[in-house]
């Protein structure tokens, strides 16, 4: 199981965009998610947040403030953290994210990393045809089977 995917917010990062067409190197999907993100194509592309090489960590998550309060407490996610939800999760800038973060970091201090990074990898693959589904998915890319995660 690759610990890069386990972003310390409690975001899976399998299920990011910006991962899933890096390592898939679909530069169709990653130039669709440069425009959603208004992100220059040349920094849209991820191997993991916690990767060791910053250049491989994707723009935003570069910066993240909830990731560098992690570092700072030497903690490894939010579900180590006495202080969840703090105010860098009340101030996450997507809706949607932090809905999944706030169920998400629940499940990862119950379950620890390594269950849950699988659980994580279990939740964002579809059913039917086993593709690596983004998160906020509503259907599989490539079967269009609906699709809402666990």
């Amino acid at each position: 199981m690759n610990k890069n995917l386990a972003a310390p917010c409690g975001l899976y990062c399998g299920a990011c965009g910006v991962y899933i067409a890096t390592a898939e190197k679909n530069e169709k999907i990653r130039e669709k998610f440069s425009k959603a993100y208004g992100s220059p194509l040349s920094e849209t592309h991820c191997t993991g947040c916690l990767s060791d090489n910053p250049d491989d960590i994707f723009m935003y998550c570069k910066v993240c403030p909830i990731k560098t309060c992690a570092r700072e407490k030497g903690l490894e996610g939010c579900f180590q953290c006495d202080e969840f939800p703090c105010v860098h999760i009340e101030r996450f800038p997507s809706a949607e994210g932090k809905k999944v973060l706030m169920e998400a970091v629940p499940r990862w201090k119950q379950l620890g990393t390594e269950k849950w990074l699988k659980d994580e990898a279990r939740r964002y693959t579809c059913k039917s045809c086993g593709a690596v589904l983004y998160r906020g998915a509503r259907f599989c890319r490539n079967c269009r089977t609906p699709f809402a995660a666990e």
